[in-house]
């Protein structure tokens, strides 16, 4: 297999781990935004973070809570924190193996983050609930 993430579960890949159980892995990203950059990755192989199951998506969000908590704990500079998961090439997902960045950030890091540098126009409610109908559909218990 050619994903580099498999690779550092394997220990094909060197990697500084933070975190390891039966479901995850974590360990620091070598092209950090700021130091204590996390990843956080499933042991199965899964692209995208719909092709996890529920158990596994939840931990990896459990797991990240739990991770920065020790951060914030540490001498690191955390004054606040990106949780983040790109899903899919177009949403900027750079290595196609669903994973969650833990990014301690803090004033005059340097960093930016989010999805625009300006505001979007507001949307009309009507539009809104017609957009909230479509997705509440599928939505499965």
């Amino acid at each position: 297999m050619s994903c580099v993430f498999c690779k550092v579960i394997n220990g094909e890949l060197p990697s500084s781990k933070v975190y390891e159980d039966d479901v995850c892995l974590a360990f620091l990203d070598i092209h950090p935004i700021t130091e204590g950059h996390v990843l956080v990755i499933p042991k199965s192989h899964k692209e995208r973070f719909t092709q996890l199951d529920a158990q596994t998506a939840g931990h990896l969000f459990q797991i990240g809570h739990k991770i920065l908590k020790a951060i914030e704990k540490s001498d690191l500079r955390c004054e606040g924190a990106n949780l983040f998961l790109s899903d899919g090439v177009v949403a900027g997902q750079d290595v196609m193996h669903s994973h969650l960045h833990i990014a301690p950030r803090f004033k005059g890091d340097g960093q930016r983050t989010g999805f625009s540098h300006s505001d979007p126009d507001e949307y009309p409610r009507k539009r809104l609930d017609e957009i909230a109908n479509k997705v509440k559909k599928f939505i499965k218990e």
